[in-house]
């Protein structure tokens, strides 16, 4: 997860943009970089690997500047190196930048028939293209900021300098996080609170959509729609910075609307958007897996990375037609599974410390079989004893209750089952390149299903009122309501279970009544209508029922059903659009009633004992 900072200081800006990026390096990069005004002139340092690179490239060539721009990159687009380090420069203009532009092949291809060169493989660059042409066309900076964001399609976090401009940074946010600093006589830009906290502790987190320039002395920011707004100014205790909650009353909530960002990071590691091109992670020790060599696939899982692995069940036999097995890991070692030839054992945890899991992952081990983890902690012990470490890029996740952990799991689990169906044959290479596309809108997506969260405020307080709760969905969407219900047990002690929409028939049905509030999970797909008659049946037994649905489906839902709305999306994208609603529904019932959102009583972030 990439590190943004940017400074309009009183003292020399290279010893502090690196002070930053040093609290940065948790988020995992592979370069790092800084551009700086000297002497109205713009400049820039930049070394792949580690900040102490970059530390000898300054001491080889320091930089005399109070303004700069510094990132720590994790590689997206491009290769990491010198020469796709950021900041990327065109011109004039110096970018930093966290997220996809999903746009940017478009873009750099009109850009290039202008007859604008490209020195990296990076999206970043299309934008200090865009930002320079805006000027060459005589806009002045912030106008010039303005008119590139507005042909931007993606999630991204941005800071720029512009030559000539001594005493000012630009920066943007969509779908990744920023924050605005206020020193004295001096600001700051970066992407947390953490990445300012050694210069200030007054701190604005910038809203979807929102731009700024900063000065020495002041913050002008303005919405999308390019008025100006104020941001409420919090004080942040320099010691809380490591775990800052910012402008969120707990981390679970921080952690639902950091979910573009690390789900961005994710896909990174699995997608090649130039290329088209799904891939699956290796290594120097071990080569990438080639699923054409899989016979079957036995995920073993526990709680929360359960169910996103009951999700990638689907994708992978609807896409790749790899029979795929997912089992509770604590009952899979408990019991004489049948072991297959060309099984491939796939053990999926957050920390890749679960005792459970590791314990079934052995057990697989022991038998001869092929083995991967993925899992969000690189250095755990399921990624030193797995053969293959599968990475996911959520970042610390501090809360109790898996949010963002979750939908990370499911996007390198999606694109693993689109490189999976290349390899086996059963997608052709346009295929493979639209799936890819649709990965790559996922970030932008989840940021756009941030949008339900003002109506599942208002069926908040009713909703908490409720002793027991169903959750009801078809195909993907039914591990998406197992999911739920396991949501809102852990956090707000509400009794609540997830089903299978078809099965209601079969015994859950008799627990229906008028006390009873039924959450239906219904993407409008080829099961959309078969839901809406189970739907029916609940209601007509009184039952209150709440419809997570897109805009075709609310437009195709009967009367009097309250219906929160959804991202249309791709079905391969669909859980991860829909996944905001439930984690939303959960928070804001357990803060209803006053429970202990981030640490739920009796629970453990980590269950490292059986």
């Amino acid at each position: 997860m990439c590190g943004i900072i940017g400074i309009v200081g009183k003292t020399q800006v290279s010893d502090r943009v690196i002070e930053s990026l040093k609290r940065l390096e948790y988020r995992g990069y592979d370069s790092a970089g800084i551009a700086a005004i000297e002497n109205h002139r713009l400049v820039r340092r930049r070394a792949e690997g580690k900040i102490r690179n970059l530390e000898a490239v300054l001491k080889a060539g320091p930089i005399n500047a109070t303004v700069g721009i510094g990132h720590t990159r994790w590689a997206t687009h491009g290769a990491p190196s010198e020469r796709n380090a950021h900041p990327q420069v065109a011109g004039r203009v110096a970018v930093v930048h966290n997220g996809i532009i999903e746009n940017f092949a478009e873009l750099k291809h009109e850009l290039a028939a202008e007859g604008r060169t490209f020195g990296s493989d990076t999206d970043t660059e299309v934008v200090a293209h865009l930002i320079d042409r805006n000027l060459d066309q005589g806009l002045a900076p912030l106008d010039a900021f303005k008119a590139a964001l507005d042909r931007l399609e993606g999630a991204y976090a941005l800071a720029v300098l512009v030559e000539g401009e001594d005493r000012l940074v630009m920066g943007a946010r969509r779908g990744s996080p920023l924050v605005v600093g206020y020193g004295d006589g001096e600001m700051f830009i970066g992407s947390d609170a953490l990445a300012v906290g050694p210069f200030t502790t007054r701190i604005a987190y910038l809203e979807e959509g929102d731009y700024v320039a900063i000065y020495d002395h002041a913050a002008h920011i303005f919405n999308t729609k390019g008025q100006a707004v104020d941001r409420v100014v919090h004080q942040v205790s320099a010691s809380a910075a490591l775990v800052e909650k910012g402008a969120y009353r707990h981390f679970m909530e921080k952690e639902i609307h950091e979910q573009p960002d690390a789900c961005q990071h994710t896909l990174s590691a699995y997608l090649d958007p130039v290329a088209g091109r799904a891939r699956v992670p290796g290594s120097a020790d071990q080569p990438p897996l080639d699923f054409a060599n899989v016979t079957r696939i036995q995920i073993l899982a526990c709680g929360t990375a359960f169910y996103a692995a009951l999700t990638a069940k689907y994708l992978f036999e609807q896409y790749a037609d790899l029979p795929m097995d997912v089992e509770v890991a604590s009952e899979f070692r408990y019991r004489t599974p049948a072991i297959t030839p060309g099984t491939l054992c796939l053990a999926v945890s957050q920390s890749g410390e679960t005792a459970d899991t590791l314990a079934a992952l052995r057990c697989c081990k022991s038998k001869g079989l092929a083995t991967a983890a993925l899992v969000n902690n690189h250095e755990s012990t399921m990624a030193r004893e797995a053969e293959r470490m599968w990475p996911t890029h959520a970042g610390p996740e501090i809360g109790v209750a898996s949010t963002k952990a979750f939908t990370a799991q499911v996007c390198a689990l999606s694109a693993l089952a689109v490189a999976a169906a290349a390899q086996r044959g059963r997608i052709d290479a346009k295929e493979e390149a639209r799936l890819v596309s649709v990965l790559m809108e996922a970030p932008r997506t989840i940021a756009k299903a941030m949008n339900v969260e003002v109506a599942i405020k208002a069926l908040a307080y009713e909703l908490s009122k409720a002793r027991d709760v169903l959750y009801l969905g078809r195909g993907s969407s039914y591990p998406l309501a197992m999911e739920g219900a396991l949501k809102l047990k852990e956090i707000s002690y509400i009794h609540a279970e997830g089903y299978a929409a078809g099965e209601l028939k079969h015994g859950p049905i008799a627990l229906v009544d008028e006390a009873t509030p039924i959450i239906v999970i219904a993407p409008s797909d080829s099961l959309f209508d078969k839901t809406m008659s189970n739907l029916q049946e609940v209601r007509a037994r009184g039952a209150p029922v709440i419809l997570i649905a897109d805009e075709e489906g609310a437009a195709r839902a009967p009367a009097g059903v309250k219906i929160l709305i959804a991202p249309t999306c791709d079905p391969l994208i669909s859980p991860l659009a829909f996944a905001t609603s439930i984690q939303f529904l959960a928070y804001h019932v357990a803060v209803e009633k006053g429970t202990d959102v981030d640490q739920p009583r009796n629970l453990a972030k980590s269950v490292t004992v059986e």
